[in-house]
């Protein structure tokens, strides 16, 4: 969904490209139909007016609450007309990172990608606090555009980002390491793809592809594994590769030609140039080498 189709939902017009804003009150009832926003969105429900689902599962809530959403994620709401709507979104396109502070900091705000069983219900102070970063957001979006329009808004998003954190951090106490559960990630998907043969049908893992199934930019995603885990996103899916080749050289009587092909390499001389580069010698010595030392 791009910022126009969203904007619709609230009969306001386009004031940015990749963000904006809208008050639930004043929402075309459409919008609580199954959505998937393919935005990053904080959702501020501050009346219950309605049985909320995330991903097709119930979410409960009171008022006050706040839930987030990333792109892939869907919402739907079944609308209780008796009741007055009060509450607000915050939607971002994924392309507002790409080379920004906010951006290069967004890791920090892990809790996107929990899923929690229920929504954060804040206390009024903090209910106060988010109202302010909204309507600072909002009036920024109404400003009129120059130099500085992106900066200020990246800036509000981000106070916004940074206190929704705080909350959060303060009700569940997270405080796992990105980098961790990063490197985690990685690992389990790329082992699927390798296991599951779809190396094989559509090429080795790229940085692209592991981008895309954590909905991010292959730049965002690349930047963020570095930061993370200190090797670039190459060099890590690489890794795999060389990691899963190995076993196969050393588990297994298959031909140098058809690991190579079961790594989704379509020439065998590709994937020797790249294993020797990393191990320092050719498949064919690296299973001679261990075939010796087992001896």
């Amino acid at each position: 969904m791009d910022i126009t189709t969203f904007n619709q939902f609230f009969h306001q017009p386009n004031l940015h490209p990749l963000v904006s804003a809208g008050d639930l009150a004043r929402a075309d009832t459409a919008l609580f139909e199954e959505q998937d926003f393919e935005m990053y969105c904080v959702i501020f429900m501050d009346s219950v007016f309605g049985e909320l689902r995330k991903n097709r599962e119930p979410l409960p809530y009171n008022a006050g609450s706040i839930f987030t959403l990333t792109p892939g994620q869907t919402v739907s709401l079944k609308v209780d007309y008796s009741a007055k709507r009060r509450g607000w979104i915050l939607a971002f396109r994924p392309e507002l990172l790409v080379k920004s502070g906010l951006g290069r900091d967004f890791y920090m705000f892990e809790f996107f990608q929990h899923d929690f069983e229920t929504a954060l219900t804040l206390d009024d102070r903090e209910r106060g606090i988010l109202t302010g970063c909204y309507e600072n957001a909002f009036a920024e979006l109404l400003h009129d555009p120059d130099y500085l329009t992106n900066h200020m808004i990246r800036l509000c998003i981000g106070r916004l980002l940074s206190y929704c954190k705080r909350f959060f951090e303060r009700r569940y106490a997270i405080r796992t390491s990105p980098g961790r559960n990063l490197g985690r990630a990685l690992d389990t998907m790329i082992d699927s793809y390798l296991s599951s043969g779809s190396a094989a049908q559509q090429g080795p893992p790229s940085v692209s592809w592991a981008a895309d199934q954590f909905h991010l930019t292959p730049n965002y995603f690349g930047s963020l594994v570095k930061r993370e885990l200190h090797v670039s996103a190459q060099e890590f899916i690489q890794g795999k590769l060389i990691r899963a080749a190995e076993k196969l050289l050393t588990t297994t009587t298959m031909p140098i030609g058809e690991i190579a092909e079961e790594l989704g390499f379509s020439h065998p001389n590709h994937f020797t140039r790249l294993f020797t580069a990393k191990t320092g010698v050719s498949p064919l010595q690296y299973r001679k080498n261990a075939i010796f030392a087992v001896q």
